[in-house]
């Protein structure tokens, strides 16, 4: 069994908050703009980080981590990449991978949106955890947690850390998805 913390478009700043949200987790997964190989460490020196880099992310950020990764957690194929799209609407890049790799999990960011949707077309769980950070159009910083245990994608939460530019800790919630 993996725990697993998921995260995005932090762009350089991660919410006190989410140490706490994240706490029990094996790993944490970032699906890009992270915003500076700082904030990469400081996810990276508080639990085992797999990340990849987004559009806003340049220099040390692109030398360390790839623009795609495709690895295995548990039994489950994953396919991790920043802009993706949506099913019905992936990125060219994104649906070509989806189609050559055939994963069980496609994660990624970009849209500030939050959504976890079953792609029956693509036989995947998709997942896009919004945005976590302060920068962009998104109401409301999220992240994710979840369990992978063996092929099962389980216990999925949504963890809301307030409205975008607040760190309001009465406004914390955590929803089951």
């Amino acid at each position: 069994m993996l725990k697993i913390g998921l995260l995005s478009d932090t762009h350089g700043w991660v919410h006190p908050n989410l140490f706490e949200f994240f706490k029990d987790v094996d790993e944490v997964w970032h699906a890009g703009d992270i915003g500076g190989i700082e904030t990469a460490d400081k996810l990276a020196l508080f639990k085992p980080l797999k990340a990849v880099y987004g559009n806003i992310d340049g220099g040390m950020v692109r030398r360390t981590f790839p623009e795609v990764l495709l690895f295995e957690a548990e039994k489950v194929k994953v396919l991790m990449t920043h802009i993706g799209g949506a099913p019905g609407r992936y990125d060219f890049k994104a649906k070509e991978l989806i189609g050559k790799e055939r994963p069980d999990l496609f994660i990624c960011g970009h849209s500030h949106i939050a959504k976890v949707m079953r792609d029956s077309k693509n036989g995947l769980l998709y997942v896009n955890p919004g945005a976590a950070g302060f920068q962009g159009f998104h109401k409301y910083m999220t992240a994710i947690r979840f369990v992978i245990d063996g092929e099962e994608i389980k216990d999925m939460e949504l963890f809301e850390l307030g409205e975008r530019g607040r760190a309001n800790i009465e406004k914390d919630k955590t929803k089951n998805l």
